[in-house]
């Protein structure tokens, strides 16, 4: 009998873990993973549950990009050498912006060299994450890179080999590396890409931005946020100042389309909150960084745009991209309060917040 009793509580125990296992976080539901003493720029995770991030070059800190290894703690990625100082050579990161994770488990990274005193030639990397290893570069020329460019968020088609860049410098644009043929094109000059004349509003005060002669004027950025659909078909893209999501087929760029057929083919994919971060899930869904009210907006595939998230400490949340199931990584770093928003000191207040958020949807790992 006391053997029998013994089994039925271990069954019972067992059935109590699964359902426990089987109880998922409710849908908006936020975890703090990480609060760091430096400025997440963007953030991506793996499949297994690794987390990157770029730190961002408007408050720059002992290293460049980081593999986050807990709730305070992190390491130079790939290595200190690619850490090095910025501004001291071509083969360091200088201002990496963008990451991202694709398929293959290789992370991409942006680096667009800018400010900084001597500013660096941009260049796109990709290093595997299983080895640190260099899995791709590419070094930009003037073409396809000006010297005012801000080469910043990046979205990847791993399987196809092609690289959607977001320019969102003072002549905005999307730039294109093919990797399989080392070339890269500019799609530049249409009015989707430019800022809409919306104010860039954070905690109550409407922003300022230097232009290119550095005068300080209302913040007018444009495009931003870029992402691919779950079967990189479609990219859709929208303006940091702006209240429009855009997209394009994909396969004007891979069959080299003229530049006025790609225009051609740009449509209105609905509505979006001013943003600086975006990402699809696999189910078409789209989710956007809200700048204004400190949250996460759900743009869902029949077109209806609504909050996610508010979050008080969500100030400036920067970019998002899926990690496993429905979690949604997001860097949040008081951007807003950096003197160049400002012409003042900076305000920003360390911890700085990598942040996860429970879609309940089906995510896409690394976009």
């Amino acid at each position: 009998m006391r053997q029998f009793l013994l089994a039925v509580a271990s069954s019972l125990a067992l059935a109590a873990c699964a359902n426990q296992a089987q109880v998922k976080p409710a849908v908006g539901q936020v975890e703090i993973v990480a609060e760091l003493d430096i400025t997440p720029g963007n953030v991506t995770a793996s499949k297994d549950g690794r987390i990157f991030a770029s730190i961002h070059g408007m408050r720059r800190g002992p290293v460049q990009l980081i593999e986050v290894t807990g709730k305070n703690t992190y390491k130079p990625f790939p290595d200190a050498a690619w850490n090095g100082t910025p501004g001291s050579g071509p083969n360091v990161l200088n201002t990496p912006h963008g990451v991202l994770i694709d398929s293959k488990d290789r992370l991409w990274v942006i680096d667009h060299g800018n400010w900084l005193d001597q500013p660096q030639p941009p260049k796109l990397v990709a290093f595997d994450i299983a080895t640190g290893k260099l899995a791709y570069r590419f070094d930009f020329d003037k073409a396809a890179a000006p010297r005012t460019q801000i080469l910043q968020d990046l979205a990847v088609d791993g399987e196809r080999g092609f690289v959607y860049i977001a320019d969102c410098g003072d002549d905005p644009a999307i730039v294109v590396v093919d990797i399989n043929k080392n070339t890269a094109r500019r799609f530049r000059g249409h009015p989707s890409l430019a800022a809409e004349n919306v104010d860039l509003v954070v905690e109550g005060e409407s922003l300022l931005f230097p232009d290119a002669n550095g005068k300080m004027g209302p913040a007018r950025v444009g495009i931003n946020p870029i992402t691919l659909s779950a079967d990189g078909e479609t990219l859709y893209y929208g303006p940091m100042n702006g209240t429009r999501w855009y997209s394009l087929p994909t396969r004007l760029f891979r069959e080299g389309a003229s530049d006025a057929g790609i225009a051609a083919a740009i449509a209105n994919a609905g509505p979006k909150p001013v943003s600086d971060g975006a990402a699809t899930d696999a189910e078409g869904n789209h989710f956007f960084t809200n700048l204004p009210d400190n949250g996460i907006d759900m743009l869902t595939k029949d077109g209806r745009l609504h909050p996610l998230v508010r979050d008080p400490r969500f100030l400036w949340p920067d970019n998002a991209h899926f990690g496993q199931d429905s979690w949604l990584y997001v860097a949040v770093n008081q951007l807003h309060r950096n003197p160049i928003f400002s012409g003042a000191g900076d305000k920003g207040k360390p911890p700085y917040l990598i942040a996860r958020v429970w879609t309940g949807t089906r995510g896409q790992p690394g976009r």
